[in-house]
């Protein structure tokens, strides 16, 4: 029969309020006290009653974390590190996944609410306007994940995009190459591209003899990138370019498996670079060379973020940017 806190009192030879007060951080105690009441509850490896401890607390040591799709490695890697860290704080998560459906990540902040989480992740990457409103009447801390899109003075963790374009370019230029295109996908309002796309061109503009060159793939996958390579290949003989930067590690990959199928070798006859590091990134062969993004370090930040915002409500600590890595493999080579 499980312990109760009935038998941690009698044996630690203190009343059951203490013992609550020690469990729950409530209220103080002397150290010799909580000693007492701790060495009971290892030794009769009592466990709470989690519901009983939520309604004493007001606390529910829950995090909620909407998704897309687990399946997908950087969400896998983001997830990871939300988790880990929230571990070592205490904190479990509640874990949803949306498929991308604006209905479902509707439906889970309402369950979320229910089940009196005490913060919320979404990692999206489409932009829901009901559920940006619903985050910020819920009027507890978040943080808004986007692979694809920003929302301004929404609180999230995040590279420099501009800066991470900037620098890919750069190094492609320090290459030898002078005509390379950039391959992007969705330049609306709220399109980290419209980051990416500046940096690309700030670097394109300081050296003689370098032209911008963009391409719009028409969505974000390695089919998306597969199906651009005849059109590309066109463009690459009409323009003479000897280097692509595609917005998406996808685009990449599938843009190279396009030029295998066409006896088009990489980096030999064009070099191609990447972003984001997903998993694949570094199986594919050649290995791609490509912008890495810290996809656990994001998950661990914004839990971290969250906890930090509990303890203290007067953080404001909005948008955090972790460094970024420039990855250099096989897939890129000096001309």
């Amino acid at each position: 029969m499980s312990a109760t806190i009935k038998d941690v009192a009698k044996l630690a030879g203190v009343s059951i309020s203490t013992v609550s007060r020690v469990i729950n951080n409530s209220k103080p105690v002397s150290n010799e006290v909580k000693k007492k009441v701790l060495d009971a509850v290892n030794e009769l490896g009592y466990k709470p009653n989690e519901v009983a401890r939520t309604l004493v607390t007001k606390r529910s040591y829950l995090i909620g974390v909407v998704v897309t799709d687990i399946g997908n490695s950087y969400i896998a890697e983001m997830v990871r590190g939300i988790e880990e860290v929230g571990k070592m704080y205490n904190y479990d998560i509640l874990l949803c996944s949306s498929y991308g459906d604006l209905e479902a990540e509707l439906k889970f902040m309402q369950l979320l609410k229910r089940k009196q989480v005490e913060g919320i992740i979404l990692l999206s990457e489409i932009v829901n306007e009901e559920v940006i409103d619903k985050l910020d009447e819920l009027k507890i801390p978040f943080v808004y994940l986007n692979r694809y899109f920003y929302i301004e003075d929404f609180p999230t963790v995040t590279i420099d995009d501009y800066q991470a374009s900037y620098e890919m370019t750069n190094y492609l230029i320090n290459l030898g190459h002078r005509k390379i295109a950039y391959v992007t996908v969705n330049e609306d309002e709220y399109s980290l591209e419209n980051f990416k796309i500046a940096g690309y061109r700030k670097a394109i503009e300081e050296v003689d003899g370098c032209e911008e060159i963009l391409y719009s793939a028409k969505g974000y996958s390695i089919d998306d990138g597969y199906e651009m390579g005849r059109d590309f290949l066109k463009l690459r003989d009409k323009l003479g370019i000897t280097a692509v930067f595609c917005s998406h590690d996808e685009h990449a990959i599938g843009l190279m498996n396009y030029f295998y199928d066409n006896n088009i070798r990489v980096p030999e006859d064009i070099s191609v670079a990447g972003y984001g590091d997903i998993k694949i990134a570094s199986i594919y062969r050649p290995r791609l060379t490509t912008v890495k993004e810290p996809h656990y370090d994001i998950g661990a930040v914004a839990i971290r973020k969250i906890i930090k915002e509990l303890k203290d409500k007067d953080q404001k600590e909005t948008i955090i940017k972790l460094p970024f890595q420039i990855v250099k493999r096989e897939s890129c080579e000096k001309i």
